[in-house]
């Protein structure tokens, strides 16, 4: 008996011990394989365009967050991010990227069109930027929700407050002010569902209006010196920051110029031929383009101001060096600016990459030195010095930044 129970007793410890050590092999490898899943969040051989939105989607798994909201909101930054995504999904087909588009929509806009948080007496011209998401989504599988939205957005156009010359006021509590922003957050969605869904009077009357407030900008904003524009024009010049004789702001701000340059190469894309417009605005660009790189610093990238590189706080910025680079990369394939230009494109993305861009042990990518905001007047009052601008918060991964770093990436096919 006492043999029995030793030997029983012997059998029962090895088999505790081969227990104990399968669970700790169970557990090992389950550790293995979150490490792996982690490390495989971004692929290694994927390109720089989908590695930024998948980077992104990690960041902000409710797409919005984007921008680093703690509520939902209907905001120019995140159809920036969503219409760089839309893009990318072009080019790889990842269900992922569509679903991230899509779970906006149907997040921010209700069963009767109604948009979720967004106010149409504000004539905000940001709150229009988002539309391009949602003309896409309707593109791809039509929603009746979707048209009535992208519909508000229209009616907002149609009743936006104007100056005395047709150029609409960047919002209505910033009267009398043309920015250089509101062109690429306004116009190319309206030519856009004019051409879908308006009758063809209206269309014209539509495109007419739109290239009015790209000459309207040509006209008061780009200084004939350097090629270069101003962030914003009053024309009441009642403004702070508005020079008194000119109305115009003090500074070439970087992202500003950034704005203005995707607008005119994104608007190319719906501007009819025959339109006499449309060659007006080629030529526009080819100022821009000329003007651009001559402020391109040695290393690719651009400054905060654009002018001032030697001035004590100036630095290198990574949201408008994207959108400079983008501009100059689908000026150049589209045979709208030399293609010469795609030099300066290749060396922007590569002062990019060197610059700006960390990669992280799971293959998240992070955009880093940008601006976070910049903008004139309000409350508190932004003045639109040099302190001004190279004083404002610097963060990485700003969507102003994130969304053009793959345009820019795409365009490339980097």
């Amino acid at each position: 008996m006492k043999k029995n129970h030793f030997n029983f007793r012997v059998t029962s410890l090895l088999l505790c011990a081969m227990l104990l050590l399968n669970c700790k092999t169970e557990k090992k490898e389950n550790t293995n394989d979150k490490e792996a899943t982690e490390e495989m969040v971004v692929p290694e051989n994927s390109k720089w365009s989908e590695k930024m939105a998948l980077s992104e989607i990690h960041r902000f798994p409710d797409p919005t967050l984007l921008d680093f909201q703690k509520e939902s909101r209907w905001s120019y930054t995140n159809g920036l991010v969503l219409q760089a995504i839309e893009r990318v999904y072009e080019q790889t087909g990842d269900q992922k990227l569509y679903d991230y588009v899509y779970d906006y929509a149907n997040r921010m806009i209700k069963e009767d069109g109604t948009i979720v948080t967004y106010d149409l007496t504000s004539y905000n011209l940001d709150m229009i930027k988002s539309g391009d998401a949602i003309f896409w989504l309707q593109e791809k599988n039509p929603e009746p929700r979707f048209k009535m939205a992208m519909d508000t957005l229209h009616k907002q156009l149609e009743g936006q407050p104007t100056t005395s010359e047709g150029g609409y006021w960047h919002k209505k509590r910033y009267p009398y002010q043309m920015w250089l922003d509101g062109l690429f957050m306004a116009e190319p969605f309206h030519a856009k569902y004019a051409l879908k869904y308006l009758e063809e009077v209206e269309v014209n009357k539509v495109i007419d209006h739109i290239v009015l407030q790209f000459d309207l900008i040509e006209k008061h904003s780009r200084d004939p010196k350097t090629g270069l524009y101003f962030h914003g024009w009053d024309e009441s010049k009642e403004q702070r920051w508005a020079n008194k004789e000119t109305g115009l702001s003090q500074h070439f701000w970087s992202r500003g110029m950034g704005w203005y340059g995707m607008a005119m190469v994104d608007i190319l894309d719906y501007l009819p031929e025959e339109h006499p417009g449309r060659e007006r605005i080629i030529n526009y660009l080819k100022q821009y383009a000329e003007a651009i790189v001559q402020y391109q610093d040695q290393g690719g990238t651009w400054w905060q101001v654009l002018d001032l590189p030697d001035r004590e706080g100036n630095y290198l910025e990574a949201t408008g060096s994207c959108m400079f680079t983008y501009v100059l990369a689908k000026g150049a394939n589209k045979g709208y600016i030399s293609s010469d230009y795609l030099v300066n494109a290749k060396k922007g993305f590569d002062g990019i990459l060197e610059q700006f861009v960390t990669v992280e042990d799971n293959g998240v990518i992070n955009l880093n030195k940008c601006c976070g905001v910049a903008g004139l007047g309000g409350d508190p009052y932004r003045d639109g010095s040099f302190d001004y601008y190279v004083n404002e918060i610097i963060r990485s991964n700003d969507p102003k930044g994130t969304g053009p770093f793959m345009f820019a990436a795409l365009e490339l096919d980097r």
